[in-house]
């Protein structure tokens, strides 16, 4: 078969602390270690240089922006030709006075930026505060090549919508990385945890397995109330729950992380049961293009269809 190529993705699953200095660094010792045992490609989790800040709305906190390029991105060039290894990482940056996003850089093995994603999708729920900090991403959904596969990424509430997925996997996407930071209210935990959790990988398992391709949800871990630098967010917090793992196109688990260590995971992306799922399960043959206009639509009211 001529796609009988396989290369290996490294999910780093790491805790954050109150220095974004330090994270920094302990991301750069994880993306070593994965690729020291084999990783490829090393996805690092949401907005890895912090706590997740975005639980409260806090005008200073947007001294955490960068632009890209900028430092992270030269740090993270050198450790990506060092190691020579594809490295996706999700940043806080500073586009203009004024104008941030929630972005995802992929650096190519050489060094390079090879791609810029800018998170579509910006939630504003309790403790997940993002619209205050991000503008909407107008870069549009993307595909890129590697040294070593075809990837896209999409950024953690992109999870929950099957159209990002889709047009992703449409530019000829093997893989769909999450970097993500999510978790539970302590108060909800027990009732809702699991539910939560089931419902995360489930919608994503289903992008896997409707687009057959590989999907990697890779979250951060730990109890965090937004410490930056000693500048911490009032009132409980949000326990990141882990569980990073990684799905085949048939939506198996192929690897898991826990939901309290910080752990690397390591999957082996296989090109020839990516070819051989899609073709017993021909999903995007019978798609019928020509039906799916009204997609565009915010919601189709009553009676749309009918003829009146």
């Amino acid at each position: 078969m001529e796609n009988a190529r396989k290369y290996k993705v490294g999910l780093v699953q790491m805790r954050m602390g109150p220095d974004p200095d330090v994270n920094l660094e302990s991301a750069i010792v994880h993306i070593r270690d994965a690729a020291k045992r084999g990783a490829n490609i090393v996805c690092l989790p949401e907005l890895f240089r912090a706590q997740y800040f975005c639980q409260r709305e806090d005008i200073k906190l947007f001294d955490l922006a960068e632009p890209i390029p900028g430092p992270t991105t030269t740090r993270l060039a050198e450790v990506a030709m060092e190691n020579r290894v594809v490295i996706v990482a999700s940043l806080f940056e500073r586009r203009a006075p004024g104008l941030y996003h929630n972005t995802a850089v992929t650096l190519g093995h050489h060094g390079s930026i090879i791609s810029v994603y800018r998170k579509m999708h910006i939630p504003d729920d309790p403790l997940y505060y993002e619209k205050f900090y991000f503008a909407p991403g107008d870069l549009g959904f993307k595909a890129v090549d590697t040294a070593f596969g075809r990837v896209g990424t999409l950024v953690c509430w992109d999870q929950w919508y099957p159209e990002g997925a889709r047009l992703t996997a449409l530019q000829g996407a093997e893989v769909l990385f999450y970097p993500t930071a999510i978790g539970w209210h302590p108060a909800e935990k027990e009732e809702f945890g699991a539910a939560q959790y089931d419902a995360w990988q489930t919608i994503q398992r289903g992008h896997a397995i409707a687009n057959g391709v590989y999907v990697a949800g890779v979250n951060r871990v730990g109890h965090e109330t937004g410490d930056i630098r000693g500048n911490r967010a009032s009132g409980p917090g949000l326990e990141f729950w882990g569980g990073s793992f990684l799905a085949d196109p048939f939506g198996r688990i192929i690897a898991k992380a826990s939901h309290e260590e910080e752990e690397i995971l390591i999957g082996e992306v296989d090109l020839a049961l990516l070819e051989d799922t899609r073709r017993n399960w021909p999903f995007l043959r019978d798609r019928r293009i020509d039906a799916y206009a009204p997609i565009t639509s915010r919601f189709l009211d009553p009676g749309f269809g009918d003829g009146k």
